[in-house]
């Protein structure tokens, strides 16, 4: 039996004509990944196969993302070449986003900060703290990890964050960690380490304007919530 490959399939089940004719944005997570890998194998088309992948991961392509090739290749009828095409283009997306990010360096909510930061760290999974320091008009200066723990907590040296914003004349700086369990609420050791944060930026006049807990999807604000 031959495989069965997108020029065998009827017309209305084809993800790259569908595409030409209708559009990019008309195609379903399971088509786009149908169209990179071609083909499927001798019990289903592209799209099924697409499919199943897909409900591994619960549909999220994020999920998707952090698979190895490895991985990938369990499924039948994904070889390497098709696993890394999978990896790849999951890769340039994720830097598109990044990219687009930092084409809007000024920050005006904390929306802006996830938005810049979320592509960094949202998905790792250990612990990761960065720092957004901004000029007196909300401009990102430069963004910085300051540490990187394991899988529950990061230490973070006060003095080394304030050593980098005194080097670039900052006069406010935001600070954004994962929470790599997905838990939105702020620790103790959190709310502890804001308030160490706070209370120093006083003293050399640089404002703390927030604090960020960032999950793959959401994130917790210290200034939006009122306990900065």
């Amino acid at each position: 039996m031959e495989k069965l490959t997108i020029k065998s399939w009827a017309l209305d089940d084809r993800p790259r004509e569908k595409l030409v004719a209708k559009g990019k944005t008309s195609l379903s997570d399971a088509e786009l990944i149908a169209i990179l890998i071609g083909s499927g194998n001798r019990e289903e088309s592209a799209v099924g196969l697409s499919k199943r992948i897909l409900q591994s991961v619960e549909g999220n392509i994020n999920e998707l993302a952090k698979l190895s090739v490895e991985k990938l290749t369990n499924f039948k009828g994904i070889g390497e070449a098709k696993a890394i095409a999978i990896i790849t283009a999951l890769e340039l997306g994720k830097r598109r986003q990044l990219e687009t990010a930092l084409e809007k360096p000024k920050i005006t909510s904390s929306k802006d900060v996830f938005n810049l930061i979320q592509p960094l760290i949202g998905d790792v999974e250990h612990e990761e703290f960065w720092v957004l320091f901004l000029n007196n008009s909300n401009k990102v200066l430069a963004k910085k990890q300051i540490s990187k723990g394991g899988l529950t907590a990061t230490v973070v040296d006060v003095r080394l964050l304030f050593k980098r914003a005194l080097e670039l004349t900052s006069v406010a700086m935001v600070v954004c960690h994962n929470h790599p369990s997905g838990k939105l609420q702020p620790s103790n050791a959190d709310k502890q380490l804001t308030k160490k944060i706070k209370e120093a930026g006083v003293t050399l006049d640089i404002k703390l304007l927030d604090h960020l807990i960032i999950t793959e999807k959401a994130y917790f604000s210290f200034a939006d919530e009122g306990v900065l």
